[in-house]
């Protein structure tokens, strides 16, 4: 059984700082995992006009956002302008690829994309997906081999794009198992790898869940349902002050039998003319505000029972 850890990194300081402790982390466990960088600038204190979405305030109590990301990456893009993380962290980067983990794209600029993809047109998707590709071809000298939507966030354009630009695989939905994505019949041919279990920052703070005791919590999960599975972290809260609870995860998971691999290596094993194929479907997580692309549908079974 497989176990693929997709880090998100959001933020400068996710870089600066949690990305090497993940690296000494995982090494020391000697975990398999994929590094999913933002490219451009850190605007992370744009994010505030999303106070007024249902259930974003109440997820920023729980999680206590400012502890995790600190006052100063609270104020990049409002009153502090935002660093640009590929310039400022390309050294960081490599360094991670070249401790031998996977390395692809998350995003150009992450509140830019997670707030305003849902209703871009194809001419600005295009140029922010094209954006973080050259970037990454800039600091790594290579092309990326996925892509993870920030956000879990999508469109149309979007998805075609992942084909169009030769990605081996994405990751921009949740869901049960690997997948080839349909959108309203049009099949893209980019295996989807969604992330099958709660984040951290969905769980702790319910039902009596604490960064001491949520591992327990998500190793019943994978006990429960025993198959290839895809969880997210996060460089600013598993890279800093959750490290404890990712070691115990990782010990926990090595004890159940699960091999901790990259999105990569996770791939290699699929045979994607064999994958079923599901439309991609907006909807909501517990946990998290707003709603976000999931694993809809199996797209056959629909077409059979309506013929």
């Amino acid at each position: 059984m497989k176990l693929a850890l997709k880090i998100d990194v959001d933020t400068w300081r996710g870089t600066q700082q949690g990305v090497p402790r993940l690296v000494e982390i995982l090494r020391r466990h000697q975990a398999g995992a994929s590094f999913l960088f933002s490219l451009g600038p850190d605007h992370t204190g744009r994010a505030i006009k999303r106070a007024f979405r249902p259930g974003f305030m109440q997820k920023v109590q729980r999680t206590s956002v400012v502890s995790h990301y600190g006052i100063k990456t609270l104020m990049y893009g409002t009153l502090l302008p935002g660093p640009d993380i590929g310039r400022r962290g390309a050294e960081i980067m490599r360094a991670t690829r070249d401790a031998g983990f996977e390395t692809a794209i998350h995003c150009w600029d992450h509140v830019k994309w997670q707030d305003g993809v849902e209703r871009a047109d194809a001419r600005w998707t295009e140029t922010e997906m094209r954006r973080a590709q050259q970037r990454y071809v800039e600091i790594f000298g290579s092309e990326s081999p996925g892509h993870g939507a920030a956000g879990w966030q999508m469109n149309a354009h979007a998805l075609r794009l992942t084909q169009r630009l030769g990605y081996r695989w994405a990751s921009d939905c949740r869901g049960s198992h690997p997948f080839v994505p349909v959108w309203n019949a049009e099949i893209v041919a980019c295996p989807q790898l969604p992330t099958t279990l709660p984040t951290l920052d969905e769980l702790v703070g319910t039902d009596d869940l604490t960064p001491e005791n949520v591992h327990l919590h998500l190793l019943r999960l994978t006990a429960q349902t025993v198959q290839d599975h895809v969880f997210t972290l996060h460089a600013e809260l598993e890279g800093l002050k959750f490290g404890d609870t990712l070691e115990r995860l990782l010990t926990g998971w090595r004890e159940q039998g699960y091999e901790m691999v990259s999105r990569g290596t996770l791939r290699a094993a699929l045979a994607p003319t064999l994958l079923p194929r599901h439309e991609m479907a907006r909807g909501k997580i517990p946990g998290r505000a707003g709603h976000l692309m999931l694993q809809g549908e199996e797209f056959l079974s629909t077409w059979k029972e309506a013929a």
